[in-house]
């Protein structure tokens, strides 16, 4: 989908006109007006649509009305989730032009639009025999400059969203790897072995069961004299079948998506290629499968991490903690200023928030809070969780120093706790997105599927 900036919308010879309406209010448009308003009664509730023949009285060929709402509740969220519906049912209706001709919003929407028209437009067919139908030129009056930008965040999003919707037999450890030497940016690719030198005895534990060898994978974008330094950290699960506790086989189905932490560090990095900010930027990826076998890590056995902690296994389905508590050390060995990990962690933080928010904690009001305002302004949420030490109470083991998991009550703060046990003397901040890294069934402007959750956001924190 190209996006074209132009000044006069309604002047584009285009398949489809799509003109915004408020809730009790008239438009610009006479033929909207006439025949939609004033003949249909048409109200213009948000997300409403009329379709609407010219009749070779203006260049394009219909007029989409969508509705806008009431204009006092109107806001950016709803903006993009406009935008977004508008180019499906245009794509729906084979238009391959579409030009929009946005009046009465009260501020920039150059941003938003850009996100929901190329939200919208993404699709994951590429095993169908049938291909989904495209828009393929949109019209708008915005900033092109921030519309450029957006565009660059937006498509490292999709990205990422191919990269998860992707299946576990094609998307292992060693293709992870490779995606990450094929960015533009300083890759190292650590091999078994030298990632046993580097004594990371949980990662490795989970690891052992699969045939597949784990990849432990360390991206750098550097700049003079940087204003930060920040470390991003992405759950690699490339397939998690819960190992010797197995999974329940509905429980496994969407298993690939367990490396969408991962997905999202490989797009961040991939847009901060392109974007170069005056910030270093470290990506981190443990990623390895989950499985079983006759090598597979076993219920009581005791690892021994990075920074020499040791764990008690108490259930092999927690193992991205594991993932995580190794490649926290090594981030911590990096001098950065900040660690940001991101991670499809527990089932306690999709039962406490659903699929419309994701869970944050860490060690850092201020981080935390900065981020949690950083998603909001890009059209994603983030909901504080408290770490508070008793959550490390139920991890207490007899034998190790902790245990991986303990209550199910308050999991994903305990989850939280337990990583803290990795982090040392840096401000660091845990984002939980078992809800809202996939989705299975459309919801908003996305379609099942992969949501590329946290690309946006941390791209926004780390280059504005």
């Amino acid at each position: 989908m190209n996006i074209n900036i132009v000044q006069n919308v309604s002047d584009i010879n285009c398949d489809i006109l799509v003109v915004n309406m408020f809730e009790g209010e008239k438009t610009n448009s006479e033929i909207v007006n006439h025949y939609v308003i004033e003949k249909d009664n048409f109200e213009g509730k948000f997300s409403q649509t009329y379709l609407l023949q010219t009749y070779d009285k203006l260049p394009a060929r219909k007029i989409l009305v969508i509705g806008f709402g009431k204009k006092d509740e109107f806001n950016p969220d709803k903006l993009r989730e406009a935008v977004a519906k508008s180019i499906k049912k245009a794509a729906q209706m084979k238009a391959k032009s579409v030009a929009f001709s946005l009046e009465g919003v009260n501020f920039d929407y150059s941003e938003q639009f850009t996100y929901g028209a190329k939200i919208a437009d993404y699709s994951f067919d590429k095993y169908k025999s049938e291909k989904t139908d495209k828009v393929e030129d949109v019209y708008v009056a915005a900033n092109k400059e921030i519309v450029d930008k957006a565009i660059i965040v937006v498509d490292s999003m999709n990205f990422a969203r191919d990269l998860i919707n992707e299946s576990a037999q094609i998307v292992t450890p060693q293709y992870l790897a490779d995606v990450a030497e094929s960015l533009d940016i300083d890759v190292r690719i650590y091999e078994p072995d030298e990632i046993e030198k580097m004594g990371m005895g949980a990662y490795l534990a989970v690891a052992q069961g699969s045939k597949q060898q784990p990849r432990f994978i360390h991206m750098r974008y550097s700049c003079d004299n940087p204003v930060k330094k920040i470390a991003i950290i992405g759950k690699g699960i490339t397939f998690d079948s819960g190992g010797m506790d197995l999974k329940p086989a509905s429980s496994m189905l969407t298993m690939k998506d367990d490396m969408s932490g991962a997905a999202c560090v490989l797009g961040v990095m991939k847009a901060i290629a392109a974007l170069n900010p005056n910030v270093e930027v470290h990506g981190v990826i443990a990623a390895c499968e989950n499985m079983i076998s006759g090598c597979a890590y076993k219920p009581g056995d005791i690892l021994t991490a990075k920074n020499g902690k040791t764990i008690e296994v108490d259930n092999t389905d927690a193992e991205g903690r594991l993932t995580l508590a190794d490649a926290l050390c090594y981030a911590n060995e990096l001098g950065v200023d900040e660690i940001i990990d991101i991670a499809t962690l527990t089932g306690a933080c999709m039962v406490a928030l659903g699929t419309q928010a994701s869970g944050i904690m860490g060690n850092d009001e201020e981080l935390v809070r900065n981020l949690i305002n950083t998603a909001k302004h890009v059209g994603e949420r983030f909901w504080e969780l408290p770490l508070w030490d008793e959550y490390g109470d139920s991890l207490k083991s007899s034998f190790a120093d902790m245990k991986n998991t303990g209550s199910r009550w308050g999991g994903a703060s305990a989850a939280g706790v337990f990583l803290k046990n990795f982090v040392k003397d840096v401000k660091w901040a845990h984002i939980d997105i078992a809800g809202t890294a996939y989705f299975e069934k459309p919801q908003k402007e996305f379609i099942e599927g992969a949501a590329g959750a946290g690309v946006r956001t941390l791209v926004k924190y780390i280059a504005g």
